[in-house]
């Protein structure tokens, strides 16, 4: 079977059991403050086992694009020199949200309540061994042993249950690390069943059994898929509750699952990766062997990443300095590192490879061939960026073999290069040894661990438990009707991040909108009897809504009034409106490539980030605001509907790649004929609140994206006001009711009186020449010149040792000025003196004259300037000078 095939099996098996088939979320987790990326099927489902949700489907299966290669799930370095790990894979998982409710027939003959390990082990079995006909005799499982400390007892349910279909000397205990499944720190957790398979040849499986080898990292014998039974919630104390409802959480690796099927041992020979790999192979013209070589690995490692990179892009996620882009642009970084060190191919790559990927997961995941020409620019530019830091770093580390001492390259140095110009570990080791050299490995280790230290205590987060002051239920948003809301506390929790203490309180009813969708948390005030609170802003983890105060009430189960502030939200409005009228006027002035890649809606400002590919143009800005300004001016009433997903893009709705949208969506229509778009956001009711829109800026964020803000409403009026004041100052002060032909005249006229002072100056300089040349001294038998002298510029100086360099031979020349009360110097040398003394005027003013004028410089070994703070050491500055004769 083909990978294709073997994925839509799943599906379609789990689909003849009543699971409702869903698309995969994006990779990039937005809502969630405790991950970057989704890291494993059930994170989209999160909000299903901590109670926030129902789930409108008890049963459910898909394929999840994830990515692990930060926080505790970090691979990285092991992807592509092994078989089987990498940064993107494909997760194919069945779900069961709810308690194990005896099985009831609905609508169409398909289950209406959800299952637990019964039906579980019972699928798992049933597919692997009769759809997919894997060998019995092949397959392992193991059931959690229990743990005394946490009185937690053997899965006696999950052994029993595997009983009925494998002969249990093939169903081995596991422990607490391989058979108990948890989210986090806290939160949902249970025992979890694992289904081993031994790849290995008859042979060798007759000499060593099997079960000796599941969960000793053998690469032959390899979990294949891993049955999660969610019973419990984890407390902050460590302790376990048992929780309300009980789900079924199933993972299988895709990759390996295919590598299985196909009869393959290594991930990457099969279809998977294949077509990948061969066009790897046509565009450098080299081979891939199957071997473990560098040359081998690199193949493996461009086939694996360009993946991560291409997807995670496509989700919305662009190469950066900072977060989840920080963690793409390595993954990038890493990639380039191998192809240009051990395929020898020096100019962009990956990029090539986006055909074949879009083509390949077009039906399954069609985002990347939906933005190929976008993806595939943006990968580009990170390539070629990246090229040339690596020409550089490999100057560097010719400095750094240098200057090395005592046969290694010592810690510091080593990390520099892996930490500012990409270099593995393994290159830096490579070159080194081609040197003679070693590695100070535990200097290097030691600066790894620090700046993971730094970063852990950056994102440092202490969350305590929720402590419960009613029971429990869905909290609602009522905030787009209403700004006000008699409710309740229904839980809230202490939180400390970067030293400051917060509190989280969750709210029955609540008006307060949660950040999302780039625009920002309400803020506003929480009404306890007599005592006030302020709310000072309101955010999502999942789908539950958090509101920030920064103190708790004296009485916090009163009956509370809940305001938003409706000033700050009625701005948010017109901004958010704003953006989806701005969406519109690009397409329709810059083309329909035109898609939203980013945005941030305020009371102050709104910030959209597009796809395009070069520079709006004036006219076009112009051409943009009239646009948006006529829809403002028609007072089109703003119209908010809910409806299937698939009804609302038959209507033409605008969805944004990378967000993750339910069955039913919410659409924003502000003219049927030119704005419709699926938002969760706050709008006006009619466009004309808006008042007047203003763009205040365009420029470059990212490689094929722009960025662009603007103001609304009274902040667009008051922009208007300014500038029209700033006009009449500078009519005023130019006495000119034509100010621009009054510049344009004062233009001309300094051009002119520039050209004069520059030829006046020239003369200057001449003059002083021609002193300077009267005090050449012979000091060793070199000309030496040293004097301060009176010039206008530090540029003066520099023009200056040029000119006496066409007058001397054998010349060490140490100018000096005081400008404005700072002190400049210009030091130049001849170039037989530099060969014959060994002098260098970089290092003089490095190491001599920048301590002694308290400020910094450096230049040629023939040139050089610095500029300081202390002008009251220039005499000085020339007698140090004069005594390296």
């Amino acid at each position: 079977m083909t990978s294709s095939e073997i994925r839509e099996q799943f599906l379609e098996f789990f689909k003849t059991k009543g699971h409702h088939i869903v698309p995969s979320a994006p990779i990039v987790v937005k809502n969630d403050p405790t991950l970057m990326f989704t890291n494993a099927g059930m994170n989209q489902f999160k909000d299903f086992f901590l109670g926030n949700q129902k789930s409108p489907n008890p049963r459910v299966a898909d394929t999840q694009k994830c990515l692990r290669v930060s926080g505790k799930h970090n691979d990285l370095e092991e992807v592509g020199v092994d078989t089987y790990h990498h940064t993107m894979f494909e997760m194919l998982g069945n779900w069961s949200f709810g308690d194990s409710a005896p099985v009831r027939t609905g609508t169409g003959g398909r289950p209406a309540g959800g299952y637990f390990k019964k039906e579980a082990i019972a699928w798992s079995w049933e597919l692997l061994t009769e759809v997919y006909k894997i060998d019995k005799d092949k397959l392992y499982v193991t059931v959690f042993e229990g743990d005394e400390k946490e009185g937690l007892p053997f899965d006696q349910e999950a052994y029993d249950e595997w009983a009925r279909w494998i002969n249990p000397e093939r169903i081995l205990k596991g422990n607490k690390k391989d058979n108990f499944w948890e989210m986090g720190d806290t939160g949902p957790c249970g025992p979890c069943s694992e289904i081993h398979v031994d790849c290995r040849p008859n042979d060798e499986r007759e000499v060593v059994d099997g079960k000796t080898l599941v969960n000793a990292d053998h690469p032959q014998v390899i979990e294949i898929w891993n049955n999660v039974f969610i019973q419990f919630n984890r407390k902050k104390d460590g302790s376990l509750e048992s929780l309300p409802a009980r789900h079924v959480d199933t993972g299988m690796g895709f990759e390996r699952l295919v590598r299985v099927l196909q009869g393959k041992t290594s991930n990457y020979d099969t279809d998977v990766f294949t077509g990948t790999i061969a066009e790897i192979e046509k565009i450098t013209g080299k081979q891939y062997d199957f071997s473990d070589s560098k040359q081998a690995v690199a193949f493996r490692v461009l086939a694996d990443h360009i993946r991560a990179i291409s997807f995670t892009v496509a989700d919305g996620q662009l190469p950066s300095n900072t977060g989840a882009g920080y963690v793409i642009r390595r993954i990038l970084r890493r990639a380039v590192r191998y192809y240009y060190s051990y395929l020898d191919y020096k100019q962009p790559l990956l990029h090539q490879l986006i055909p074949v990927i879009a083509a390949q997961f077009a039906t399954v995941f069609p985002e990347l061939q939906q933005q190929g020409a976008f993806v595939t620019k943006v990968i580009r530019e990170e390539e070629d960026s990246f090229l040339r830091t690596l020409e550089k770093g490999l100057k560097r580390i010719d400095d750094i073999v240098q200057a090395s001492t005592g046969g290694e390259i010592n810690g510091k140095d080593a990390f520099e290069l892996y930490d500012t110009y990409g270099f593995p570990a393994d290159l830096t080791r490579l070159i080194a040894s081609e040197n003679n050299l070693q590695v100070d490995e535990a200097g290097f280790k030691a600066e790894m661990e620090q700046q993971k230290n730094r970063s852990r205590a950056a994102t440092a987060v202490d969350t305590e438990d929720w402590i419960l002051v009613t029971e429990e239920t869905p909290s609602t948003f009522i905030g787009y009707e209403q700004l006000q809301a008699v409710t309740h506390v229904v839980k809230y929790r202490k939180v400390k991040a970067k030293g400051k203490e917060q509190y989280q309180l969750v709210l029955q009813t609540t008006p307060f909108y949660a950040e999302s969708g780039g625009q920002v948390g309400d803020k506003g005030s929480l009404q306890f009897g007599e005592e006030k609170v302020l709310v000072t802003d309101t955010k999502k983890e999942n789908d539950l809504i958090i509101h920030f105060t920064d103190k708790l009430p004296g009485q916090i189960e009163l009956e509370l009034l809940a305001s938003v502030n409706a000033e700050e939200r009625a701005r948010i409005t017109y901004n958010h409106t704003a953006t989806h009228l701005l969406h519109a006027a690009l397409k329709q002035v810059l083309g329909t490539h035109v898609n939203q890649k980013g945005s941030m809606v305020s009371p102050e400002v709104l910030r959209f980030d597009v796809s395009h590919f070069s520079k709006i143009t004036d006219e076009e800005i112009k051409q943009v605001e009239q646009i948006v300004n006529r829809k403002v001016r028609e007072n089109h009433p703003v119209v908010i509907k809910e409806m299937p997903k698939d009804e609302a893009m038959k209507l033409g709705a605008m969805a944004l790649f990378g967000e993750k949208y339910g069955d039913t969506v919410r659409v924003v229509t502000a003219d049927p004929a030119f704005s419709v778009e699926l938002c969760g956001g706050t709008h006006v009711q009619q466009t004309g609140s808006i008042g007047l829109f203003i763009i205040t800026s365009e420029g470059a964020v990212a490689a094929g994206v722009r960025r662009i803000e603007a103001l609304t409403g009274q902040a667009a009026f008051d922009f208007v006001t300014q500038k029209l004041d700033e006009y009449k100052q500078v009519t005023e002060v130019l006495k000119s009711k034509e100010p621009l032909k009054a510049i344009e005249k004062l233009s001309t006229e300094k051009t002119t009186l520039d050209k004069r002072v520059e030829r006046l100056e020239a003369k200057e300089l001449v003059g002083i020449r021609n002193e300077l040349l009267q005090k050449d001294e012979i000091v060793n038998q070199v000309n030496f010149i040293g004097d301060i002298v009176e010039v206008s510029n530090a540029d003066a100086l520099k023009k200056l040792c040029a000119d006496l360099k066409n007058h001397l031979k054998d010349f060490v020349i140490v100018l000096c000025a005081n400008i404005g009360g700072k002190p400049f110097v210009a030091v130049s040398v001849a170039d037989n003196v530099v060969a014959a003394r060994g002098l260098d005027a970089g290092q003089i003013i490095k190491q001599h004259i920048a301590p002694l004028i308290k400020g910094g410089g450096g230049g040629q070994k023939t040139l050089a300037t610095a500029g300081g703070q202390d002008a009251g050491q220039l005499p000085q500055v020339i007698e140090a000078v004069k005594s390296m004769l």
